[in-house]
């Protein structure tokens, strides 16, 4: 087998490394078959760890190590090397060769179309050179790199360059999985930061020649972000340069690494003509997201991989606070939980389920996850909403002031808090460690003037907490009158208990409650409104995120009675969203949103919840059949709206413009449905931004037509891989969805299907697995494609294909048909020879 047997690592077997790695300097010499590693380590022992000296190393060919100069001959087997070792300080030196070409799973240093690169988080730099490859061993680094290559880039500030070589010095101490290499024939846009101290600092991003006009966004981006933490966090950039390097191949979205963030191009490369708004709005997010990295998760980093929620959660909630600002906090509020019901609430509601802090895995690629990613930022929205934005503050001065050159935990982060507001965290910290959604349930009662919500809490055992026990669930709540206005503004409820009742006094009328506003927790509201109360929240709540709610609940009502019973629609929904339209007092995006349906996948979810069977393909009709009324009922407000919203203006990718053309392409999807596609074929033809032709093209396919404009599309755009991937995509996301999998079938043998990378990979496959009623054919063959792909994948890249194979975590959701054949192919990869420890873990999850 190519990886080792699965052992389970334990939480409460953390133990501190044995040694102290007090600095490390590398040397490369790079070769694209024969790389050799030169690794000289300054050591000393650590009392207080084990002292039997092991180092990480996979996939390494020792050429020599030494102790002090002297040759020794470690023990080496295939997870790294042991040795005996002096008992006082010592220089460790070792040198390895490696074949970055034929690394295809692309971790440690691999090659991306002749560029050498690398991703280490969180054990890829053991596939590099042999080191105690873990985040709590914090180390000075000095890197020289030599090649023939022009641009020689790593970690901190440049200390000394010349023909075929680079020295790079990182002040700061950084753990292995932090490290970064890139060499290539790169050219760089440039940029400068004066620092709110006035220091100066040199901006680059690096990339491929030929995408040099795709760069000034995320400069701006970059600038923005960097302005942005030093105003709300007080936190100021730390070396002389910051280096930005767009990858072609690579399994995430981007890498912290000290300095020299590697990015996959995706979420770089943006011009108006090859990305869409949305484009746009996720590159100056991700960003920001590895830009506020440097104070939480490298100057502060995670003690063990336990810990991941420490530096991840933290940062997505400050990416998400930044977006906030920079565009509408509202559509942002709505946007992320739509995000965490789609992704983490079906974690939590299947075999995946674990806590944002897990106690034990098997493979930590496989913990990177909503629960700990978007799940943990949402524990941190809600310590905020607890403790206040003055005292959070305080606290997070706290924890950097306190903390700042450590490898810390939860509890470290925690104690904060306890510190600096005199609150006991005990019970909150639950959160951490509890698996699942908690479903909250509310009776109301009112007397004729005092008003009472009596709320109940429960969380679905799971494997990974079998016997939960109540959280705080901070609850923001509202009262409206029977005219719409305010009988109790925004209140903040703090439910500690499995029942608790809160009383509202003096209240004269009986009032509609507003529950949750904010989405103050990530729980399930289980509340049983009338259809007419939904709608008279739909038009009048002040709260934004409660207002989209009512709208959202209602199509779920309507979708889940229409899938299950096939009975006619009504026009509350209509109705409601008509007077939504014609408000131009609201935000544009936030009005596109409104109209915006739930998934498929959400009703399945809603239907299973109830204790019935979903039907993939009963839902999808009833979301087409809704769709149509909506369109009926409310054309005129869309046609208004889709000429309304035309931008004549230049193109600018900020949050007014990008809320128009998402208002005007939402009002498009639907007229589609009643002008046969005229208007989309007319937006396609006219179109000078990516946003507005991939909309139209979208509409037309959606039809089943725009053959010829998918060609055009095809022939227009089939040098610019990006917008390749959306090509790719479009295809298998629109149409009828029983033509998903022949259509992804088909692509697979298109010349421009390059499996290997990640990005096309999940272009086609994840189109699929998003293709509701597609992947969950009746006949299994969406199951059978995906499963076939994901062995093939596997054997390459585990860490892409464990990632994907997530597709089947709802399987045992439908008919027993499905199932069955859900069943067959999860078994099929299991037995699959040489699979990876990744697959192994999830499949074997999934199938438990």
């Amino acid at each position: 087998m190519r990886d080792a047997a699965p052992s389970k690592i334990f939480l409460h077997d953390y133990q501190p490394f044995g040694y102290f790695v007090d600095s490390v300097h590398l040397t490369f010499d790079l070769s694209p078959n024969a790389t050799r590693v030169t690794t000289r380590m300054a050591i000393r022992p650590n009392p207080a760890g084990d002292p039997a000296f092991f180092l990480h190393g996979e996939n390494l060919n020792l050429i020599s190590a030494t102790i002090d100069g002297t040759p020794v001959t470690p023990v080496i087997t295939a997870e790294g090397l042991s040795c005996h070792v002096p008992s006082h300080d010592f220089i460790w030196e070792t040198v390895v060769e490696i074949d970055p070409a034929n690394n295809t799973a692309l971790e440690g240093l691999y090659m991306s179309n002749g560029m050498y690169c690398t991703q280490c988080e969180p054990e890829g730099f053991r596939k590099i050179t042999f080191f105690p490859d873990r985040p709590d061993v914090m180390s000075i680094f000095t890197v020289r790199i030599n090649g023939d290559l022009p641009v020689l880039l790593s970690n901190g500030n440049k200390v000394s360059t010349g023909p075929g070589h680079a020295e790079w010095h990182d002040p700061w101490r950084k753990p292995a999985y932090l490290f970064a290499l890139v060499a290539g024939d790169l050219v760089n846009h440039p940029g400068r930061f004066t620092t709110k101290s006035g220091r100066d600092v040199e901006l680059n991003v690096w990339v491929r020649q030929g995408d040099e006009d795709k760069c000034a966004f995320a400069m701006e981006a970059l600038e923005k972000s960097m302005k942005w933490d030093e105003d709300v966090y007080g936190r100021e950039y730390d070396l002389d340069i910051f280096n930005i390097v767009a990858v072609d191949d690579f399994n995430m979205g981007a890498m912290e690494n000290k300095g020299l963030n590697v990015f996959n191009s995706s979420a770089v490369l943006a011009s108006p003509e090859t990305a869409t708004d949305l484009n746009f709005e996720r590159i100056e997010a991700i960003i920001a997201h590895e830009y506020f990295h440097n104070w939480t998760g490298n100057r502060i980093t995670c003690r063990d991989w336990f810990q991941l929620c420490l530096k991840e959660g933290l940062t997505v909630f400050r990416d998400s606070q930044f977006t906030a600002d920079m565009r509408s906090a509202p559509v942002k509020r709505i946007g992320d939980v739509i995000d965490l019901r789609a992704r983490q609430f079906r974690e939590d509601a299947g075999p995946l389920a674990h806590a944002v802090r897990p106690e034990s895995y098997e493979e930590i690629n496989n913990f990177y996850t909503a629960t700990v990613y978007e799940k943990g930022a949402e524990v941190i929205g809600m310590l905020k909403r607890l403790v206040g934005d003055d005292a959070y503050a305080k606290a997070v001065d706290l924890y950097f002031e306190r903390h700042d050159g450590q490898a810390c935990t939860i509890e470290d982060w925690l104690k904060v808090f306890e510190d600096s507001t005199g609150r006991d965290l005990t019970q909150f910290k639950r959160w951490y460690s509890q698996a699942g959604t908690p479903h909250l349930t509310v009776d109301e009662n009112w007397d004729g003037s005092t008003y009472t919500l009596t709320f109940g809490q429960t969380t679905r055992p799971t494997d990974a907490s079998p016997d939960p026990q109540p959280q705080v669930i901070p609850i923001e709540v509202g009262l409206l009158g029977p005219n719409g206005s305010e009988l109790q503004g925004s209140t903040l409820l703090e439910m500690t208990e499995a029942t608790q009742s809160f009383t509202f006094e003096d209240i004269q009328s009986k009032p509609v409650a507003s529950i949750l506003r904010g989405f103050s927790a990530p729980v399930v509201l289980k509340r049983d409104v009338p259809r007419e109360e939904r709608v008279f929240l739909l038009t009048h709540d002040t709260d934004p995120f409660n207002r989209w709610e009512s709208a959202r609940s209602l199509a779920r009502q309507i979708l889940v009675e229409g899938a299950l019973t096939g009975d006619p629609l009504d026009g509350d929904l209509a109705e409601g969203l008509r007077a939504v339209l014609r408000d131009d007092s609201l935000d544009p995006a936030y009005r596109a949103m409104m109209l915006a349906l739930p998934s498929e996948s959400e009703i399945a979810s809603a239907i299973h919840d109830r204790g019935n069977v979903p039907d993939p393909t009963a839902i999808w009709t009833a979301s087409e059949a809704l769709k149509d009324q909506i369109a009926r009922l409310a054309e005129s407000e869309l046609l208004s709206l889709h000429d309304q919203m035309q931008v004549t203006a230049p193109y600018r990718p900020d949050a007014e413009q990008s809320g128009r053309r998402a208002l005007g392409n939402a009002a498009l999807r639907l007229l589609n449905r009643r002008d046969g596609g005229m208007r989309a074929r007319a937006q396609y033809a006219s179109a000078d931004n990516m946003t507005l032709q991939l909309s139209a093209l979208s509409c037309m396919l959606a039809l089943g037509n725009g053959v010829s404009e998918l060609a055009d599309f095809y022939d227009q755009w089939q040098g610019e891989r990006l917008v390749l991937d959306k090509w790719f995509g479009i295809q298998v996301m629109e149409g009828d969805p029983w033509t998903a999998v022949p259509i992804a079938e088909r692509l697979t043998h298109h010349p421009d299907f390059n499996w290997q990378n990640p990005n096309r990979f999940r272009a086609v496959m994840g189109a699929l697995a998003a293709n509701h009623a597609g992947f969950h054919a009746a006949d299994g063959s969406g199951y059978k494609l995906l499963a076939d792909w994901l062995i093939k994948l596997d054997a390459k890249n585990p860490q892409t294909a464990a990632r994907m194979c997530a597709a089947f975590q709802s399987w045992r959701h439908y008919d027993d048909s499905r199932q069955a054949h859900a069943r067959a192919e999860l078994e099929r990869i299991a037995a699959t020879p040489d699979l990876s420890r990744d697959m192994r873990e999830m499949v074997g999850r999934m199938l438990a």
